[in-house]
């Protein structure tokens, strides 16, 4: 079965299309445009530019990624027809793509180009995320099913991440341009972490795709705290890495010296809940004591920082597993692309001697293949798919139990 995954929840666009059958997973094509040098100038993601560029992105990562997966086959030159002779097929897109002119004019250009690829269904990010960047993905996805007549399965952009930590590489087919995975089998129970710019959640995963969310923030997400803070300092967007890169540096010091000692919120708390802001608003009141901010007091208060939240993750985590009984520890969401987050995980499933779910670097941040993935394992399990959808900025993984 041949899955297109389009993902644009945030500021990542991303096209691709996997091979999958019994257990095994194959990469055809690849294509992902990251905003993040666009977005600096505001210190986060603007939601109405990242939608301008999903628009502008789109159809030439479609085209690099069918010719990639060798599904471009292009039109005789001598037909002058190509897909128009479905009279109706102009008419049913410019009404899909009513409010994105330059998407619907890049995508008719495209469809006068190609045959029909062979794709069996196409699985699109409809939420959670920012509503206007998913909107553009949700339309495009909609405009090919109405031309392509390709079944579409809406995917939620959290199971992505829970299920693309399951592949494990198998094979590089050199020269063809296909990475193979294997499914890794999940023992249930499971638990998943899942932690991102927009969410910190535990979720309970009682059998194959039947979710619980048992944990979630309370307030800010551990991705934004990072983030945050990373400002408090002065350091340049995206903050996750430059956090984590300036407290790798103070550890690689072997220093004793603690200068600061941040709180962890709720770590004793009775639920499986958690909160950041706290912590945040900590760090904020101590760089303000400080007159001269230097890099080295900026790398211990990203240490430190860093330290309380892993102290935090990997408490709430382990009760949660002693609690449930959990077979399995899955960790998803851009976060999990933290080093020190990855090495605390591994140990803390060694101890409990679990199994343990992690995505590669590659495929820890927003990604298409997740979304294609997530397509597969639902229409596997028997999920209809289906036209009567739209964006969902707030879409709960509880919603799909």
């Amino acid at each position: 079965m041949k899955i297109l995954g389009i993902e644009t929840s945030c500021d990542e666009t991303g096209v691709c299309i996997i091979e999958a059958s019994e257990g095994n997973v194959a990469v055809l094509g690849n294509q992902l445009y990251s905003q993040v040098k666009l977005h600096e100038q505001y210190g986060g993601v603007f939601p109405m530019m990242a939608k301008r560029e999903h628009a502008k992105n789109l159809v030439p990562l479609l085209e690099a990624c069918l010719k990639e997966a060798n599904l471009w086959t292009a039109f005789p030159a001598l037909d002058k027809a190509g897909w128009h002779s479905d009279d109706g097929a102009v008419g049913r897109i410019k009404e899909i793509l009513s409010r994105e002119v330059e998407l619907f004019n890049d995508l008719v250009k495209l469809l006068e180009k190609i045959e029909k690829p062979e794709i069996d269904a196409i699985a699109v990010t409809n939420g959670p995320g920012l509503e206007p960047a998913l909107w553009v993905g949700v339309v495009f996805a909609k405009a090919l099913n109405a031309v392509w007549n390709i079944p579409i399965i809406p995917t939620n952009h959290m199971e992505g991440h829970i299920v693309v930590s399951a592949l494990s590489p198998s094979l590089d087919k050199e020269g063809l341009g296909a990475v193979e995975y294997k499914i890794k089998e999940t023992k249930y129970p499971a638990l998943a972490l899942l932690i991102s710019g927009g969410h910190t959640q535990l979720v309970l995963i009682k059998d194959n795709l039947q979710y619980e969310i048992i944990g979630n923030t309370c307030d800010d997400a551990v991705g934004e705290a990072f983030d945050k803070v990373a400002r408090m300092l002065g350091l340049p967007y995206p903050g996750g890495p430059q956090v984590s890169k300036y407290a790798d540096i103070w550890k690689a010091k072997n220093s004793s010296i603690q200068t600061f000692k941040f709180p962890r919120p709720m770590i004793n708390s009775k639920d499986f809940n958690f909160s950041f802001s706290g912590l945040k608003t900590s760090v904020l009141y101590t760089v303000k004591k400080i007159e001269n901010l230097t890099e080295e007091i900026k790398q211990e208060i990203c240490f430190e920082f860093q330290n309380a939240v892993v102290d935090v993750l990997i408490t709430k985590t382990k009760t949660a597993i002693m609690e449930y009984g959990v077979q399995t520890l899955i960790a998803g969401g851009g976060v999990i692309a933290n080093k020190n987050i990855r090495e605390a995980l591994k140990k803390l499933a060694d101890e409990l001697n679990i199994e343990f779910h992690l995505p590669e670097i590659s495929t820890s941040t927003d990604n298409a293949l997740m979304i294609a993935m997530a397509g597969y394992m639902n229409i596997v399990a028997g999920k209809e798919t289906t036209n009567n959808f739209k964006a969902d900025g707030n879409l709960s993984l509880s919603l799909l139990e």
